[in-house]
């Protein structure tokens, strides 16, 4: 279940744009994504190689 999961937030969220912050859950064989402000709206979900990918593409300064 979606409640169970023991959500991380960003480590980016007490930066100047505080207001722009993801949730991250790993379970299992997978990587869930979550809008902070919005918690129980949509997810992403990553298998973890996608994961490496999209953070690795993204960078420390987001998506070039």
């Amino acid at each position: 279940m979606i409640s169970d999961r023991v959500w991380l937030k960003s480590s980016y969220s007490s930066g100047a744009e505080a207001d722009s912050c993801v949730e991250v859950a790993t379970i299992a064989r997978t990587i869930h994504v979550r809008d902070s402000k919005t918690t129980d709206g949509p997810r992403l979900t990553f298998a973890p190689a996608a994961w490496a990918g999209f953070l690795t593409s993204v960078g420390h300064d987001g998506p070039a």
